[in-house]
């Protein structure tokens, strides 16, 4: 993920500003957001944030990297790549010093933007921060379990953060590799395996379920993820 910071304010498009989001008090009051493409059958994006081009072709699973805005409220377009069609717009407010992800989530047909706020606290070397999303339009409620029995998220639906933001908080565990196994919420039903999954001491993750339910190829259920402290690319 980037780390390059970016000013945004209304027509005046981005501007670069720093380097370094944890450290730099210049930019201690303004606000960051970064946007994931999490709607399955999408096209390729154009990211628009008050009039200002964000980003364009913005690919299903990927994320922007964060930019800095001056705090207030924005109005957001998701347009597609392929013929400008406008598929979802949206108003979002940034507070200062606050983080955000703005995921676009659903089927193309009923796009819709989930904003969710973010927290930047570093863990230590030996530990990482991580949460889980449900962003997957027709999967049942869900468990993530790690180590087949130390459950991380219980009873997870369709973009639940929405109505209860706990739901977004990130908590702590130890770094290292963890069999990870998204299960159908109580019972040890695996519908999403994901063994092998490396976390490294010092960052900061999302993890979340995307993809639809008996979709093929790229739409078939699966897990993106997003570091959030990943440095520059």
């Amino acid at each position: 993920m980037k780390k390059t910071l970016f000013v945004m304010a209304a027509g005046l498009g981005l501007v670069a500003i720093s380097c370094n989001k944890s450290t730099s008090s210049s930019t201690a009051a303004y606000a960051s957001f970064a946007v994931v493409n999490a709607s399955p059958d999408a096209p390729s994006l154009n990211i628009f944030v008050n009039g200002a081009s964000v980003v364009q072709d913005f690919a299903y699973g990927s994320d922007t990297g964060y930019y800095a805005a001056l705090p207030g409220t924005y109005n957001v377009q998701m347009l597609s790549f392929l013929n400008s069609e406008a598929l979802v717009s949206g108003i979002v407010t940034f507070g200062p010093g606050k983080s955000y992800s703005l995921f676009a989530i659903d089927s193309s047909a009923k796009m819709k933007i989930a904003a969710v706020e973010d927290d930047f606290t570093i863990p230590s070397t030996d530990s990482v921060r991580v949460r889980f999303l449900h962003f997957s339009p027709n999967a049942p409620a869900v468990d993530l379990v790690a180590g087949g029995t130390t459950m991380l998220a219980a009873n997870r639906t369709f973009n639940d953060q929405e109505l209860t933001p706990a739901y977004a908080q990130f908590i702590t565990l130890a770094a290292g590799t963890y069999d990870l196994d998204v299960r159908l919420a109580g019972t040890t039903t695996s519908v999403l395996p994901l063994p092998g999954t490396v976390l490294e001491g010092g960052k900061v993750y999302t993890f979340y379920a995307k993809g639809f339910v008996g979709g093929i190829g790229v739409q078939a259920l699966g897990a993106g993820t997003v570091i959030h402290n990943q440095g520059p690319q």
